[in-house]
């Protein structure tokens, strides 16, 4: 019986993180520590004329500048592959410094590695860099007639057209449309740690401390990049100061680090500075969607056509898929959905939390907002209409769907039924108030191949379970902890987990929100294994008090293993070992995950709603609460789980008001500081309102488990955009919503 999975309990790291013991990858502290700095180009598109090191290496303290004329040559790069596949996971498919060629602003020319930071930092602004400047594509508007359709996108795992029906004969019976272009500004991750590694090389194995969802990819990766032998390198990742997609696929700083390591013959450590952030580790790109709806005089969709145009880079073919979740969730027979790239001067894009599931869910939710004011029924009702009871694109069951629940109970908190309708009836002095509503949806994806994790249990009662996965900031760690303590029979303080280690048993990155759902079924597998290898031994030990019993009437409770009718008989996991001189027992668990072709629609569901005050003189919009309720499946820890929904819940705050990353004139992002790049603060956050409806799910995983770590931004914007709709009786189609617009 579980006592430990869904309890809110705190952090097990956060001790440590909130007294400064814990260290990050750029402060491992080794001896002989050299520090690289890197230097990027000015331009998006050329070619490097003169690259001149000269003052630069005579600086003081400088060991080596290293660059396209000198750097050693590794092997190849890897695929386009994401982290969720356990294997190798380039950000994109182009390694720097290996020519003179300049794809993008911000791409990597040199390497200043000196004794210290500030003498590594002063020697990088010595290089001189001479251009030859070509013409370059940065936007979406100025490549818009090189536009084409893509075959594949999102590193070639989804097609570039999806269909079902007749969508052009549907909309031609239409008895009401809806047609608009939307517009997405880019995005960046901006969390509060910058990407590091620490690199060091002992004869020809490498250690790598690395910032990363993925430990093992970051080995993978470097071992094709560096053509390394993948036993000869550990990559390590204690503590990670928040990724959002960022740290999901290995960019080229890690292999960086390591050559710069080998060419000084010391350790190394490369830490990106703020403004190589938006540079060098993706980004959400930018974007515009034109999605057309068809519905009949019920409300009734009949029609879906839905297009994306996104820049991408000139090396690889990405675009977050943000037809998927809106292709998805309303039950209509005739759908288009179809993406279309530009080959721009840009790095490839990446994941951002919730990759393309904000982004497409802003204009459906947004246009399915504007369908309902056409028919003059309420927002919620048309959804209701809309319900899918299965899998639209496929016509198979969901493995489990709240959303009726969702919508009803979030309805009951934001007392929807007591809105009135029309726009800008109400008023809070000079405030317009406005209340709007959302569907919400995040694909549960199976991870690629097996997840693994080992138990460990000592004599005097203790235990350990052991697996590669990072905590970057989720609250990883401390759900693993319940989950074993449940499943090996313990209390909570007796039972550690350790992670962050590619030597430990293997899992892929934890991204996608599927961590928590591919470790726990590797973690309990491994933990209830253990119990039953544990309570086997006993059953036979003639010496035991259980000798002889039948194990599936053994029950464990506290350590101890004792009959389930008569529990005074039994004897504790600490007795059993020490009386058969064992100093420990251990069992490695493995989790086979289903195929992406498993026959259920996998999602978790949420229903948002948003209360908007709007001055509109000033143009100024100030949120004044969130709701969400969500079915995230198993809830491990309420605690954690509540942390990550709000948290996704202000970020989707974020992208309706305030987040966008502004391409200039010179091809290079403007803003791309956190002085000028908007993130919301502790002031700009309203009261947040978060409940789940937990379902039994029995398909995803062996605890049920969903996922909730992006699904609580995939509404929020277009709840808020549909509020401000209601205070002031205006649409918005671009994001963010400035004020500006709002004026």
């Amino acid at each position: 019986m579980s006592t430990a999975i869904g309890r809110p309990l705190d952090r097990v790291d956060g001790h440590a993180k909130v007294t400064g013991a814990g260290r990050y990858s750029a402060e491992v502290a080794l001896p002989g520590l050299a520090h690289a700095v890197l230097v990027t180009s000015r331009v998006p598109s050329g070619r490097v004329e003169l690259l001149d090191t000269y003052d630069a290496e005579r600086a003081e303290g400088v060991l080596a500048v290293l660059h396209h004329l000198n750097l050693p040559k590794g092997g190849s790069v890897p695929p386009l592959l994401p982290s969720l596949f356990g294997a190798a996971a380039s950000g994109q498919t182009f390694f720097p410094m290996q020519d003179e060629v300049i794809h993008y602003a911000g791409q990597h020319l040199a390497m200043v590695v000196a004794e210290t930071l500030d003498q590594a930092e002063h020697a990088a602004r010595l290089v001189r860099v001479t251009y030859q400047e070509t013409a370059s594509i940065t936007t979406v508007e100025q490549g818009r007639d090189r536009a084409y359709e893509a075959e594949k996108i999102f590193a070639g795992f989804m097609p570039g057209r999806m269909t079902r029906g007749d969508v052009a004969a549907a909309l031609d019976r239409a008895q009401v449309t809806v047609e608009n272009t939307y517009h997405c500004a880019a995005n960046h991750h901006n969390p509060i740690e910058c990407s590091a590694t620490t690199a060091v090389w002992e004869g020809d194995r490498l250690t790598l401390y690395d910032s990363t969802q993925g430990p093992n990819a970051t080995l993978h990766t470097v071992a094709e990049l560096l053509n390394v032998m993948p036993s000869h390198i550990r990559v390590v990742t204690d503590y990670v100061g928040g990724s959002f997609g960022c740290k999901a696929m290995i960019w080229d700083h890690p292999a960086l680090a390591a050559l710069a390591a080998r060419a000084v013959h010391r350790p190394v450590r490369l830490a990106l500075s703020r403004e190589q952030m938006f540079s060098s580790v993706g980004h959400r790109e930018e974007q515009e969607q034109r999605l057309t709806l068809g519905a009949d005089r019920d409300g009734r969709l009949t029609a879906i056509r839905h297009h994306k145009l996104s820049p991408t880079s000139h090396f690889d073919d990405w675009a977050e898929p943000s037809l998927s979740v809106a292709s998805q969730m309303y039950a209509c027979p005739n759908y288009e959905g179809v993406y279309s790239l530009i080959k721009a001067n840009t790095m490839t894009p990446t994941f951002t939390r919730c990759p393309g599931e904000a982004s497409g869910m802003f204009v459906m939710e947004t246009a399915m907002d504007e369908l309902a004011e056409k028919l003059d029924l309420d927002p919620l009702e048309l959804r209701l209409r809309n319900y899918a009871e299965t899998e639209p694109m496929t016509g198979h069951p969901w493995s489990s769907k709240g959303l009726r629940d969702c919508y009803r109970r979030g309805a009951e908190l934001a007392r929807w039924s007591e809105r009135d309708p029309r726009p800008g009836a109400v008023r809070d002095g000079n405030w317009l108030l406005g209340w709007g509503m959302a569907s919400s949806g995040y694909p549960v994806t199976p991870p690629g191949g097996p997840q693994r994790a080992r138990a460990r249990i000592f004599a005097d009662g203790s235990a350990v379970v052991q697996s590669s996965f990072a905590d970057f900031g989720t609250g990883s760690a401390t759900a693993m902890t319940q989950v074993a303590a449940d499943g090996l029979g313990l209390p909570l303080e007796r039972v550690r987990v350790q992670y962050g280690d590619s030597d430990l048993p293997n899992t892929a990155a934890a991204v996608g929100s599927a961590g928590a759902g591919m470790v726990s079924a590797a973690v309990h597998i491994a933990a209830t294994a253990l119990r039953d290898q544990l309570i086997a031994q006993a059953v036979a030990d003639e010496r035991s008090p259980l000798h002889g019993a039948d194990p599936r009437q053994v029950v464990v409770g506290d350590g101890r293993m004792a009959l389930r009718d008569r529990p005074g008989i039994g004897e504790t996991y600490a007795e059993l070992l020490q009386r058969s001189f064992m100093a420990d027992a251990e069992a490695l668990g493995t989790w086979n995950p289903p195929g992406m072709d498993t026959p259920y629609g996998t999602m978790t569901f949420g229903a948002q709603f948003a209360q908007v005050a709007v001055d509109p003189e000033l143009g100024l919009c100030r949120v004044r609460q969130l709701i969400g309720v969500f079915d995230p499946g198993r809830v491990l820890n309420r605690k954690t789980a509540h942390s990550q929904l709000m948290g996704g819940m202000l970020w989707g705050m974020s992208h309706a008001l305030l987040e966008g990353t502004i391409m200039g004139p010179d091809g290079r992002w403007a803003n791309a500081s956190l002085g000028e790049y908007l993130v919301p603060v502790n002031a700009d956050a309203p009261d947040v309102l978060i409940e789940t409806i937990e379902t039994t799910d029995t398909v995803v995983n062996p605890l049920g488990v969903k996922g909730v770590g992006e699904v609580g931004m995939v509404g929020t914007a277009a709840a808020i955009a549909n509020a401000i709709w209601h205070a002031t009786g205006r649409r918005h189609h671009r994001l963010p919503i400035t004020i500006e617009d709002l004026l």
